[in-house]
């Protein structure tokens, strides 16, 4: 009988995604409500790092599959070593980020187990043993409860919405035989911007321009620079060639769960706000006060972007003084 929660990990370049301990402490709550087990998954190369950094959210046992030909992504491999192991150790749940990796993976791994999948979850309820997920649908006009038959179950969570909690434990980590099985795709090039911009989707605070910048970003940038937060874009900026799609955020872009969202001359289409309405706090700037992003805003600013923008900047600059 299935039992026992997975919580699949996601590294890159070394570093462990901010999604891997939202994952692993999500994982550890559900694991306590069942009343069950929780292991860590680790897949990469010379890894075995990693996992002493996992430790400090609460899985029973870590399994690192540590193999040159995890170095880098590839559905084909990633998804033979996870299938191998989920089917030997029989997990009920399993929990992994829906990044762009995560979605993928998550996609394959359904096929391969034949298992039920919920996908962009925002919230994980158990209730007399049985799990819902609650998950936007309709480019975030609803929030749905849905509930999956059988075992496994794989939930992929939409990243900075679960809360990661440190509750260490001295893990048990074991070192599993990697089985690599047939892989069809190889990485032949890998491009990677060379700035230290923050990650869109694990960004705790995002300061986006729409099609009211005119292509003129340089506010936007200073003040995200002063708040320490990540650019991001409408899609008719990305369109226009202002932004690189990278920075799109929206139903076609990436999906953002930041703490604050700065929209400045963005006016709020559907599929904007679908990327980005489960911001915690939503701070809108517009000349136009009938603009749709004021409807979802926290706080609402009518005026011109360039003159509101460079004096917000200001005024962080002094709290930070």
């Amino acid at each position: 009988m299935a039992q026992g929660v997975f919580a699949i990990t996601e590294q890159r370049d070394g570093e462990l995604r901010k999604v891997s301990f939202e994952a692993v402490s999500e994982g550890r709550r559900v694991a306590d409500g069942l009343g069950t087990e929780l292991t860590a998954v680790l897949l990469g190369s010379s890894v075995d790092g990693l996992a002493e950094e996992l430790k400090k959210y609460g899985p029973d046992k870590i399994l690192v599959a540590d193999d040159a030909g995890l170095a880098e992504y590839t559905t084909d491999a990633y998804s033979n070593v996870l299938a191998e192991l989920i089917q030997s150790s029989d997990p009920a749940v399993i929990i992994m980020g829906a990044s762009a990796q995560g979605k993928d993976l998550a996609g394959r791994l359904a096929a391969k187990l034949d298992a039920g999948v919920a996908m962009d979850c925002v919230k994980i309820q158990l209730e007399n043993g049985n799990l819902t997920y609650t998950r936007p649908m309709f480019g975030g006009k609803i929030n749905a409860d849905v509930e999956i038959e059988g075992a496994p179950q794989i939930v992929a969570i939409r990243p900075n919405v679960m809360d990661t909690t440190e509750a260490a434990k001295d893990s048990v980590i074991e070192k599993p035989a990697v089985q690599l099985g047939e892989v069809k795709t190889a990485i032949v090039e890998k491009k990677m911007e060379t700035d230290d911009k923050v990650e869109l989707t694990e960004a705790d605070i995002i300061v986006s321009g729409g099609r009211g910048t005119g292509g003129d970003y340089a506010g936007i940038e200073a003040l995200a620079d002063a708040l320490g937060a990540a650019v991001g874009a409408s899609r008719s900026a990305v369109d226009e060639g202002w932004r690189p799609h990278s920075d799109q955020v929206g139903q076609t872009g990436k999906t953002v769960s930041p703490t604050l969202y700065v929209a400045c001359g963005i006016s709020g289409a559907i599929q904007h706000l679908a990327g980005m309405s489960t911001s915690k706090y939503i701070v809108a700037i517009n000349k136009d006060e009938e603009a749709p992003i004021f409807s979802k805003a926290d706080f609402g600013i009518v005026g011109d972007l360039f003159e509101v923008v460079p004096a917000i900047t200001e005024e962080v600059k002094k709290v930070k003084e």
